[in-house]
Protein backbone atom coordinates (compact mmCIF):
# COMPACT_ATOMS: atom_id res chain seq x y z
CA UNK A 1 0.00 0.00 0.00
CA UNK A 2 2.97 2.25 1.07
CA UNK A 3 4.84 1.11 -2.48
CA UNK A 4 1.34 2.02 -4.55
CA UNK A 5 1.21 5.70 -2.70
CA UNK A 6 4.90 6.13 -3.04
CA UNK A 7 5.12 5.32 -6.98
CA UNK A 8 1.91 7.95 -6.98
CA UNK A 9 3.55 10.53 -5.49
CA UNK A 10 6.61 10.09 -7.69
CA UNK A 11 4.18 10.48 -11.06
CA UNK A 12 2.80 13.62 -9.58
CA UNK A 13 6.05 15.18 -9.16
CA UNK A 14 7.06 14.06 -12.71
CA UNK A 15 3.41 15.88 -14.05
CA UNK A 16 4.58 18.82 -12.29
CA UNK A 17 7.90 19.00 -13.28
CA UNK A 18 7.49 18.39 -16.69
CA UNK A 19 4.65 21.21 -16.40
CA UNK A 20 6.84 23.46 -14.76
CA UNK A 21 9.84 22.58 -17.60
CA UNK A 22 6.72 23.16 -20.17
CA UNK A 23 5.82 26.56 -19.02
CA UNK A 24 9.55 27.80 -18.56
CA UNK A 25 9.77 26.96 -22.12
CA UNK A 26 6.69 28.70 -22.77
CA UNK A 27 7.96 31.94 -21.22
CA UNK A 28 11.53 31.80 -22.91
CA UNK A 29 9.78 31.75 -26.19
CA UNK A 30 7.41 34.26 -25.50
CA UNK A 31 10.57 36.26 -24.12
CA UNK A 32 13.02 35.47 -27.29
CA UNK A 33 9.58 37.16 -29.58
CA UNK A 34 9.36 40.16 -27.35
CA UNK A 35 12.87 41.15 -28.05
CA UNK A 36 12.82 40.21 -31.57
CA UNK A 37 9.76 42.26 -31.61
CA UNK A 38 11.61 45.09 -29.84
CA UNK A 39 14.73 44.81 -31.92
CA UNK A 40 12.83 45.24 -35.17
CA UNK A 41 10.54 48.19 -33.66
CA UNK A 42 14.41 49.65 -32.94
CA UNK A 43 15.62 49.40 -36.56
CA UNK A 44 12.69 51.04 -38.02
CA UNK A 45 12.78 53.60 -35.88
CA UNK A 46 16.53 53.77 -36.55
CA UNK A 47 15.41 53.96 -40.52
CA UNK A 48 13.08 56.41 -39.95
CA UNK A 49 15.88 58.65 -38.32
CA UNK A 50 17.83 58.17 -41.08
CA UNK A 51 15.33 59.17 -43.88
CA UNK A 52 14.50 61.96 -42.29
CA UNK A 53 17.65 63.33 -41.59
CA UNK A 54 17.96 62.57 -44.90
CA UNK A 55 15.22 64.64 -46.51
CA UNK A 56 16.54 67.17 -43.48
CA UNK A 57 18.61 69.83 -45.97
CA UNK A 58 22.37 70.01 -43.61
CA UNK A 59 23.25 73.28 -42.51
CA UNK A 60 25.52 73.73 -45.39
CA UNK A 61 23.00 73.29 -47.89
CA UNK A 62 21.01 75.84 -46.47
CA UNK A 63 23.64 78.05 -46.56
CA UNK A 64 24.62 77.79 -50.32
CA UNK A 65 20.94 77.76 -51.29
CA UNK A 66 20.13 81.47 -49.47
CA UNK A 67 23.18 82.75 -50.59
CA UNK A 68 22.36 81.98 -54.20
CA UNK A 69 18.36 83.63 -53.50
CA UNK A 70 20.64 86.26 -52.11
CA UNK A 71 22.85 86.69 -55.92
CA UNK A 72 19.73 86.00 -57.68
CA UNK A 73 18.36 88.97 -55.88
CA UNK A 74 21.03 91.21 -56.38
CA UNK A 75 21.54 90.60 -60.20
CA UNK A 76 17.85 91.19 -60.65
CA UNK A 77 18.23 94.70 -58.33
CA UNK A 78 21.63 95.71 -60.14
CA UNK A 79 19.32 95.42 -63.64
CA UNK A 80 16.63 97.33 -62.78
CA UNK A 81 18.63 99.60 -61.28
CA UNK A 82 21.07 99.88 -65.03
CA UNK A 83 17.78 99.78 -66.96
CA UNK A 84 16.22 102.87 -64.42
CA UNK A 85 19.88 104.85 -65.02
CA UNK A 86 19.72 104.61 -68.90
CA UNK A 87 15.82 105.57 -68.86
CA UNK A 88 16.70 108.31 -66.47
CA UNK A 89 19.60 109.78 -68.57
CA UNK A 90 17.42 109.33 -72.24
CA UNK A 91 14.77 111.33 -71.16
CA UNK A 92 16.87 113.85 -69.63
CA UNK A 93 18.88 113.88 -73.30
CA UNK A 94 15.76 114.49 -75.11
CA UNK A 95 14.40 117.44 -72.42
CA UNK A 96 17.94 119.06 -73.36
CA UNK A 97 17.73 118.62 -77.06
CA UNK A 98 13.82 119.90 -76.80
CA UNK A 99 13.98 122.21 -74.41
CA UNK A 100 13.62 125.01 -76.65
CA UNK A 101 10.91 123.58 -78.75
CA UNK A 102 8.25 125.92 -77.31
CA UNK A 103 9.94 129.70 -78.54
CA UNK A 104 11.03 127.47 -81.69
CA UNK A 105 7.51 126.97 -82.37
CA UNK A 106 6.46 130.78 -81.79
CA UNK A 107 8.99 131.21 -84.02
CA UNK A 108 7.86 129.62 -86.82
CA UNK A 109 4.90 131.89 -88.01
CA UNK A 110 7.51 134.32 -88.32
CA UNK A 111 9.22 132.13 -90.95
CA UNK A 112 6.51 131.75 -92.48
CA UNK A 113 5.34 135.55 -92.95
CA UNK A 114 9.24 135.93 -94.33
CA UNK A 115 8.55 133.63 -97.13
CA UNK A 116 5.54 134.86 -98.24
CA UNK A 117 6.82 138.13 -98.09
CA UNK A 118 9.84 136.94 -100.68
CA UNK A 119 7.37 135.40 -102.68
CA UNK A 120 5.53 138.71 -102.86
CA UNK A 121 8.55 140.11 -103.70
CA UNK A 122 9.98 137.66 -106.24
CA UNK A 123 6.71 138.13 -108.60
CA UNK A 124 6.76 142.14 -108.00
CA UNK A 125 7.94 143.75 -111.30
CA UNK A 126 8.35 146.74 -109.23
CA UNK A 127 11.84 148.91 -109.58
CA UNK A 128 14.98 149.23 -107.18
CA UNK A 129 12.33 149.44 -104.13
CA UNK A 130 11.73 146.48 -104.54
CA UNK A 131 14.33 144.68 -105.36
CA UNK A 132 16.17 146.40 -101.94
CA UNK A 133 12.84 145.41 -100.03
CA UNK A 134 13.58 141.60 -101.28
CA UNK A 135 17.20 141.39 -100.40
CA UNK A 136 16.50 143.00 -96.93
CA UNK A 137 13.51 140.47 -96.54
CA UNK A 138 16.21 137.46 -97.86
CA UNK A 139 18.67 138.98 -95.19
CA UNK A 140 16.23 138.54 -92.09
CA UNK A 141 14.99 135.23 -93.17
CA UNK A 142 18.38 133.86 -93.59
CA UNK A 143 19.49 135.02 -90.04
CA UNK A 144 16.65 133.99 -88.35
CA UNK A 145 16.47 130.34 -90.32
CA UNK A 146 20.35 130.47 -89.39
CA UNK A 147 19.76 130.53 -85.91
CA UNK A 148 17.05 128.05 -85.54
CA UNK A 149 18.87 125.64 -87.54
CA UNK A 150 21.87 126.05 -84.91
CA UNK A 151 19.30 124.75 -82.59
CA UNK A 152 18.40 122.14 -84.74
CA UNK A 153 15.50 123.11 -86.37
CA UNK A 154 15.74 121.33 -90.04
CA UNK A 155 12.47 122.12 -92.89
CA UNK A 156 11.21 119.12 -93.76
CA UNK A 157 11.64 118.01 -97.50
CA UNK A 158 7.93 117.24 -99.27
CA UNK A 159 7.79 118.10 -102.96
CA UNK A 160 8.32 115.44 -104.95
CA UNK A 161 7.80 112.92 -102.24
CA UNK A 162 6.21 109.64 -101.70
CA UNK A 163 3.94 110.80 -99.02
CA UNK A 164 4.93 109.70 -95.47
CA UNK A 165 2.10 110.27 -92.59
CA UNK A 166 5.17 110.28 -90.16
CA UNK A 167 5.88 114.02 -91.41
CA UNK A 168 3.21 114.69 -94.15
CA UNK A 169 -0.44 115.94 -93.75
CA UNK A 170 -2.62 116.07 -96.90
CA UNK A 171 -4.92 119.04 -96.74
CA UNK A 172 -5.88 118.41 -100.87
CA UNK A 173 -6.05 115.64 -103.80
CA UNK A 174 -4.79 116.87 -107.03
CA UNK A 175 -5.14 114.56 -110.20
CA UNK A 176 -2.23 113.74 -112.19
CA UNK A 177 -1.69 112.32 -115.23
CA UNK A 178 2.28 110.97 -114.85
CA UNK A 179 1.73 107.27 -113.14
CA UNK A 180 5.21 108.08 -111.45
CA UNK A 181 3.11 111.40 -109.74
CA UNK A 182 0.12 109.95 -107.91
CA UNK A 183 0.76 109.37 -104.17
CA UNK A 184 3.52 112.04 -104.15
CA UNK A 185 2.87 115.67 -102.96
CA UNK A 186 2.72 117.72 -105.70
CA UNK A 187 2.49 121.10 -103.48
CA UNK A 188 2.99 122.47 -99.86
CA UNK A 189 0.54 125.01 -98.48
CA UNK A 190 2.43 124.73 -95.17
CA UNK A 191 6.04 124.20 -94.32
CA UNK A 192 6.97 121.37 -91.72
CA UNK A 193 9.83 121.51 -89.13
CA UNK A 194 12.24 118.72 -87.15
CA UNK A 195 13.59 120.03 -84.07
CA UNK A 196 16.64 117.56 -83.60
CA UNK A 197 14.62 114.77 -85.08
CA UNK A 198 11.38 115.17 -83.41
CA UNK A 199 8.65 116.36 -85.24
CA UNK A 200 7.18 119.64 -84.24
CA UNK A 201 5.15 120.78 -87.44
CA UNK A 202 3.99 118.67 -90.11
CA UNK A 203 3.96 119.47 -93.68
CA UNK A 204 0.68 120.04 -95.10
CA UNK A 205 0.44 118.68 -98.20
CA UNK A 206 -1.34 118.39 -101.85
CA UNK A 207 -0.96 114.95 -103.09
CA UNK A 208 -1.25 113.72 -106.49
CA UNK A 209 -3.91 111.12 -107.34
Amino acid sequence: MFKGKKQEETNKEEVVKDAQQEAGAQNDASKAESAAAAEKEAGESEEAAQEEAKAEPSVEEQLTAKLAESNDKYIRLAAEFDNYRRRVAKEKLDLISTAGEDVIKGLLPVLDDCERALQVLNSSTDSEAAQAAKEGTELIYNKLMGYLKSKGLAPIEAIGKELDTDFHEAVAQFPVQEADKKNKVFDVTQQGYTLNGKVIRFAKVVVGI
